[in-house]
């Protein structure tokens, strides 16, 4: 599976790390577990995704061939 990945210049600094995989989002203090889909996309779906609330341009993943974007 390919993760959206973007150049340092483009995102402000995230403080975070990642503690583990698992198959759907936990959160790490409470170890409450929320329903997750991941989902294969294609450019029919990006008219659904909301531009101001991603950092990358999704558009620029798709065109890539060697990616598949979830």
């Amino acid at each position: 599976m390919y993760i959206c990945l973007v150049k340092k210049a483009d995102i402000p600094y995230l403080d975070f790390e990642v503690d583990k995989l698992t198959n759907s989002i936990e959160n790490a203090v409470s170890s409450e577990v929320f329903e997750t889909l991941v989902t294969k996309i294609d450019s029919l779906d990006i008219g659904n995704f909301k531009k101001l609330e991603w950092v990358f341009n999704w558009q620029n993943e798709l065109k890539d061939n060697s990616k598949l974007v979830f």
